[in-house]
C-alpha cells in the first residue's frame, strides 16, 4: 500500500484497488465429479443448456428456430428425459452444475452402437479441459452397457465442438443435414472404435 500512496501523490489520482474477480475460478481444492442426473437437476439442467446453445448456436442456427428450442427444454422437459431413464450425467464442479452429456444407442444403422447425443458446459466452464471428464464419462457408460464403438454428431459450423471430438480421436466418418426451419446446416459424424 506505500507503494500505492507514493505513485498517488506523484501522479495527483486517487488510490485505486482492481476490482474483485466474481466469476468462476478454479482452484486445485475444486471438486469436479460426473454423476446421474436426479429430477431435481432439472432446473439447473435448464439453465446450462439455455447458456451453452445461445453460446453456440448463435449466428449459426437462425434465431427463431434457435429460441423455439430453448424454450422448448425448460424444467418439465429434462424432468421427464431424466425419469426416462436414458443416461443423462451432469457435471458438477464444487457443487454447482456446469454441464451436461447425454448418451445411449446409436440412433443410426451405422458401425458404432453407442452415441452421445449432447455434450454441453455452461460458458464459463469451457475451454478449462472439463469436457474431457464428460466424454470419458459417456464413453464409460456406453462400455458398461457393452456397445461396440462411439459416433457423436456435431453441426459443422460449430467449430470448437469439431475441434474437441478431433482432439479426443474422433475422425470424420458421415456427413448429413440438420433442418432449423428452412435452414439447412451441414453436419458430422465422429466415430471412435
Amino acid at each position: 500500500m506505500p507503494l500505492l500512496r507514493a505513485r498517488a501523490a506523484i501522479s495527483g489520482l486517487p488510490i485505486t484497488r482492481a476490482p474483485r474477480y466474481s466469476g468462476v475460478m478454479l482452484g486445485s481444492s475444486s471438486e469436479v465429479r460426473v454423476r446421474k442426473a436426479k429430477p431435481a437437476d432439472a432446473k439447473a439442467l435448464a439453465a446450462v443448456f439455455r447458456e451453452s446453445w445461445l453460446a453456440a448456436y448463435r449466428g449459426i442456427i437462425p434465431h427463431v428456430q434457435l429460441e423455439t428450442t430453448v424454450l422448448r427444454r425448460g424444467t418439465d422437459w429434462w424432468v421427464s428425459a431424466i425419469r426416462s431413464g436414458d443416461a443423462v450425467l451432469v457435471m458438477e464442479v464444487a457443487g454447482t452444475i456446469a454441464g451436461y452429456a447425454t448418451c445411449g444407442a446409436a440412433r443410426g444403422r451405422r458401425q458404432s452402437q453407442g452415441e452421445i447425443y449432447e455434450l454441453y458446459l455452461s460458458p464459463p466452464y469451457q475451454g478449462l479441459g472439463l469436457g474431457a471428464h464428460l466424454f470419458e464419462a459417456c464413453r464409460y457408460t456406453l462400455d458398461s452397457r457393452r456397445f461396440n464403438g462411439l459416433i457423436v454428431w456435431s453441426l459443422a459450423e460449430n467449430t470448437p465442438a469439431i475441434d474437441f471430438y478431433w482432439r479426443r480421436g474422433g475422425r470424420p466418418v458421415a456427413r448429413s443435414i440438420d433442418r432449423f426451419g428452412t435452414a439447412k446446416l451441414p453436419k458430422i459424424a465422429f466415430a471412435w472404435s
